[in-house]
């Protein structure tokens, strides 16, 4: 590490600069990744018996090795970063990156792709409310689309299969810590992109969060599972499509928008997991799901105007 000060990056956009009409695209583009990359994972849960967190280790562990080796190679300056900001690294792998992947990838698994990324998607209704508690403005706008993304969260969630009722409160417990936490990961990294390059933040909140789940998964005991070609496969795409192009996008989105308009046009990414898990594991919508689908699109639309900018 280096005391030396780290790559510069540039603060905040405001409202209606290129850097936040930009944004807003990354995180739609973004939220495509996210959406499709969780049916594939739900496949490999139901199909291949993978257990969530060894997906969740090898996807943020395979993605860490490829991004410090092209780090290492061409891109060094990016390394360093300020000895005082190491507990905030932490801190975001942890309880941010850790926390929010955890706790999602084992409600999917439990609850299916849909119910489990619809429950994640409150979290921009708590940063609002979180605004609202701290005295900052929130814009009208903004408080129509929030309520918009949370009206269409719950009539998908209304229109859930009974069989998810049957299985008991964990994965419950876990969906709504997945709202949590993802809020939580929003805001947190909001503070660090003001001081790093997204692309040094996304490396080394990698690196914390793949710890954390090699000593909950030893890799040996990875390895020793001899899973076939297929699932290595599947490993490689999901540490690809499912963790470093979004987050990239994602962060790079983050710098130049508000946190509770990022979060807002994130609730794209239900859409995006609920169609291609109805198209490729028949996991369908009923009538009440479309008009919840429909309700989300359009909170993505009004999150992208000027006035929640």
């Amino acid at each position: 590490m280096s005391t030396a000060s780290p790559n510069p990056a540039p603060t905040s956009s405001p409202p209606d600069t290129p850097g936040s009409r930009y944004g807003r695209w990354f995180i739609l583009a973004s939220t495509v990744f996210w959406g499709s990359s969780a049916t594939l994972a739900r496949y490999m849960f139901r199909d291949h018996h993978v257990s969530p967190f060894v997906v969740v280790e090898l996807r943020l562990g395979l993605s860490a090795i490829a991004m410090g080796i092209w780090l290492a190679v061409w891109r060094r300056d990016l390394l360093r970063i300020r000895r005082e900001d190491i507990p905030y690294l932490l801190i975001l792998g942890v309880v941010g990156l850790a926390g929010v992947q955890g706790t999602y990838y084992f409600t999917i698994s439990r609850l299916g792709v849909g119910l489990a990324i619809l429950i994640q998607y409150l979290a921009p209704t708590l940063i609002v409310l979180l605004d609202l508690v701290r005295g900052q403005k929130v814009e009208g706008r903004t408080l129509v689309a929030c309520a918009a993304a949370l009206g269409g969260t719950a009539l998908l969630v209304g229109g859930i299969d009974r069989n998810a009722l049957t299985v008991g409160p964990i994965p419950w417990l876990t969906g709504f810590g997945s709202a949590i936490l993802y809020a939580f990961y929003i805001l947190y990294s909001k503070r660090g992109l003001e001081r790093y390059s997204p692309i040094t933040m996304l490396f080394y909140s990698l690196c914390v969060a793949s710890a954390l789940w090699a000593i909950v998964t030893p890799p040996w005991r990875i390895v020793a599972a001899n899973y076939p070609r297929e699932v290595w496969i599947c490993f490689v795409l999901l540490a690809i499509f499912s963790t470093l192009v979004p987050f990239l996008l994602f962060y790079a989105g983050l710098r130049g928008l508000r946190p509770t308009q990022t979060g807002i046009l994130a609730t794209f990414e239900p859409v995006v997991a609920v169609m291609t898990a109805a198209i490729f594991l028949g996991e369908g919508l009923g009538p009440l799901q479309s008009l919840g689908a429909v309700f989300v699109l359009i909170a993505s639309v009004l999150a992208s105007s000027r006035e929640t900018s």
